[in-house]
């Protein structure tokens, strides 16, 4: 908000006019754009230090003997799941039926949340067996590049709860249609960058 000084006379006070600035059209959304990218430079670096310190396994338990893929693609279909119905929930934005909506937003954090849950577990008894990220560097780099993500996924879930605070209370104003589409982008993304893990940290990690 800029205030703007008015000089009527120099017998007169001195008024001022506060005027509104307007949001700069689609400004958010680029921003959120240019976010993502960055975020993108830190998942690339932690697989990269998985691709490095993957075989590194210090006499300790290898990819194979501590990595469970039946659980794994439970917990995958999770996610992609949450994806497609948080994409219901965008098309029920676009006709502005706001408790159809809600209803699919929730959806997708129940979704979400149960694969955190389970991501916590399997992490709970991979360090229960000793397997834990102090055991080796393909454990370190294991821990971290899907603990990153699974904290990503948290935070998203959080985001979603206060936004569907403001949607129930406010609707569907312009702020929260905006809040909406780039928690929609952070949310597709996170579901891209699991498809990397899945299929190079899990499988190809497996298969080494």
């Amino acid at each position: 908000m800029n205030t703007i000084a008015i000089d009527r006379s120099p017998s007169e006070p001195r008024q001022f006019l506060c005027r509104e600035e307007e949001h700069p059209r689609n400004g958010t959304l680029l921003g959120f754009w240019l976010y993502l990218m960055s975020d993108c430079f830190i998942f690339a670096a932690l697989f990269a230090c998985n691709a490095v310190l993957g075989t590194n396994y210090a006499g300790g338990p290898s990819a194979r003997d501590v990595l469970d893929l039946h659980g794994l693609a439970v917990n995958t279909a999770l996610l992609l799941v949450s994806s497609v119905t948080f994409g219901f929930a965008m098309l029920e934005m676009a006709r502005r039926r706001n408790r159809a909506m809600l209803g699919w937003l929730a959806v997708s954090g129940v979704l979400a949340a149960v694969f955190v849950g389970l991501e916590i577990h399997e992490f709970v008894g991979m360090i229960a067996e000793g397997a834990g990220p102090d055991r080796s560097a393909f454990l370190s780099s294991f821990f971290t590049l899907v603990g990153t993500h699974g904290l990503h996924v948290t935070v998203g879930i959080l985001w979603l709860i206060v936004l569907m605070v403001q949607l129930a209370r406010h609707g569907l104003t312009e702020a929260n249609r905006r809040r909406l589409y780039c928690l929609s982008m952070f949310w597709h993304f996170l579901d891209l960058v699991w498809v990397g893990v899945f299929s190079y940290v899990y499988l190809v990690g497996v298969l080494r």
